[in-house]
């Protein structure tokens, strides 16, 4: 067995050992498809903060590759540069796994992924489905170019498009498996138009905070049902549906003390960070502070905030934890997401919050 073979092995049967991989075609497939086919750089972050740019021909590149890490491997939509904001990576391999297993997919379903990146993530579904069940798509050309050429390079031969993920891809519909390496702040209608009735939809939700995991069942009309995954995952978004950085407020502004860490919000390791998120829609978030586009926004300074603008965002957060607390500190996992023609909401028993 070489250096890469072994390296894949171990990285497959860590993802059994944790538990993310239960069905054994994914273990196999994780075992055969050659993560650094489709790795020839990736970018690590730096101490400093500065990004590092690492080859094939660099030491350590391999072990790098079949670590259990997201690696960036492009910036700014732009192949030349190194640093500024990540539009393409290779997902951290325990959240693909998660949402691969999510997916259900058994052999000959045809099968939309949206994003398709470096190609890594197509190759396991091609392995698992046949190439010529799988179409992915992706709006960035150049990625799509790449990948295609990558997954030819490693034996696999889906249908690869370049276009609006957001949009689909009606030609080759209707699919009975969907699934977006990418995250979208609403359900986009096409996904669930092009899915058959029963045909399952996995994705993230983009939102500012509380992102998550989601996996609805299609009823083949633009509508679905379903419900959020215990397992945490975040990716970028479809480039639509990204959310501007949180600005620092400007005026006049009241301060107060809290005994509330801004990380009880903010971080995606707090429990109450989902339900927050119904709390505070709109709301973007920066180191140590929260803004929206009303010209609300609060900074946390430790034992004290800061807060201006019409509403006060950081009361909002605090009678949102207390509720949560009086509900039983409901996780993310008894979340439930409906998407009708009028409106998507999650939902959580009789309560329900526009998405």
């Amino acid at each position: 067995m070489d250096d890469a073979a072994a390296l894949r092995a171990e990285l497959a049967d860590h993802l059994l050992g944790t538990g993310v991989l239960r069905d054994s075609q994914w273990h196999k497939a994780f075992r055969s498809v050659p993560r650094h086919g489709f790795l020839p750089h990736l970018y690590r972050q730096l101490s400093s903060g500065d990004w590092e740019r690492v080859t094939a021909d660099d030491p350590g590149w391999l072990e790098l590759v079949y670590a259990d890490r997201v690696w960036v491997t492009q910036f700014d939509g732009d192949d030349t540069v190194t640093g500024g904001t990540p539009t393409c990576s290779s997902s951290m391999p325990t959240i693909m796994a998660i949402m691969l297993e999510a997916l259900e997919v058994h052999s000959g379903q045809s099968i939309l992924e949206v994003g398709t990146g470096t190609g890594y993530n197509a190759a396991l579904l091609c392995q698992a489905s046949g190439s010529g069940n799988v179409t992915t798509i992706d709006v960035d050309p150049g990625i799509s170019a790449r990948a295609r050429e990558r997954l030819h390079d490693n034996g696999f031969f889906p249908t690869c498009v370049t276009g609006d993920g957001a949009l689909g891809h009606p030609a080759r519909a209707p699919y009975d498996r969907l699934l977006a390496t990418c995250s979208v702040a609403t359900i986009p209608p096409a996904w669930l138009e092009q899915t058959r009735p029963g045909g399952l939809v996995v994705t993230t939700l983009h939102r500012p905070i509380g992102a998550g995991l989601v996996l609805i069942t299609s009823n083949g009309d633009g509508t679905g049902d379903g419900r959020v995954l215990a397992a945490d995952g975040r990716f970028m978004p479809l480039r639509a549906h990204a959310h501007p950085p949180a600005l620092a407020g400007t005026g006049e502004f009241e301060r107060r003390s809290t005994t509330v860490p801004f990380t009880t919000v903010l971080d995606p390791a707090s429990p109450f960070e989902f339900f927050a998120g119904t709390a505070l829609p709109g709301v973007v978030a920066g180191p140590g502070r929260l803004a929206h586009s009303d010209g609300s926004w609060v900074h946390h300074r430790g034992s004290h905030v800061d807060q201006g603008g019409p509403r006060r965002l950081w009361d909002v957060a605090e009678a949102a934890l207390a509720e949560w607390r009086e509900l039983g500190e409901p996780r993310r996992g008894q979340f439930g997401v409906s998407v009708r023609r009028d409106g998507q909401h999650l939902t959580l028993g009789d309560l329900s919050w526009h998405l």
